[in-house]
């Protein structure tokens, strides 16, 4: 996991995305920087299309030795030799999927702004606690994650922490002290360079150290 004074990036896909041009996108953000996992996050059901992403997504990441992770399917993690599976239900199913994937697999949960979740989930078995959103959206119901939750987390828990969730260029220059990763999806990918605007998180990472 990562060192708290080096936080890595956990790269997020998009909801929906084209495979033939993302492959392209992806390769290059990859190859620009560290990256220390990729959780696929696609919004669709339909299963065909969820594997042949993963597939994808899965001989990109693991030639580079980067972990993968998808949100939610858990059968789809052993089918597909992927590392692990983010969830996002808090804690209620960390344990329960713990023992169905086993100690080797990562299982990531996200807790939203949850300081008792995150504990729940951390004691039955998570990897890693992602706490968010970060930035101000239209999105939910207006709740952020604070960074006091981030601090007391980091100076209280040993579990690694997420940050995630419109992240701005100032959240993260503030976090960069008091988080382990820093997950980015569509932070950049709106952009018309993702690289280059990947680079303006690193930079601000290394700025708020």
């Amino acid at each position: 996991m990562a060192d708290i004074e080096q936080p890595q990036i956990y790269l997020i896909t998009p909801r929906e995305f084209e495979l033939s041009t993302f492959q392209t996108s992806l390769s290059r953000v990859l190859d620009s920087t560290e990256i220390a996992c990729l959780r696929l996050s696609l919004s669709s059901r339909d299963e065909d299309h969820i594997l042949r992403a993963a597939d994808m997504l899965r001989e990109l990441t693991h030639a580079r030795d980067i972990a993968m992770v998808i949100d939610s399917h858990i059968l789809m993690v052993e089918r597909l030799g992927l590392d692990g599976v983010h969830l996002g239900d808090g804690a209620r199913s960390v344990r329960k999927v713990r023992e169905e994937l086993g100690q080797d697999a990562i299982v990531g949960a996200y807790c939203g702004q949850s300081r008792h979740d995150g504990m729940n989930a951390g004691e039955n078995g998570a990897d890693y606690i992602s706490f968010g959103p970060i930035g101000r959206s239209a999105l939910g119901d207006g709740e952020r994650a604070e960074q006091e939750l981030f601090q007391w987390w980091t100076e209280m828990i040993e579990v690694p922490v997420v940050a995630e969730g419109d992240l701005g260029i100032d959240d993260v220059r503030s976090l960069a002290s008091i988080t382990d990763f820093f997950g980015i999806g569509d932070e950049i990918w709106g952009s018309d360079d993702p690289v280059a605007r990947l680079a303006d998180y690193r930079t601000a990472i290394s700025e708020g150290l």
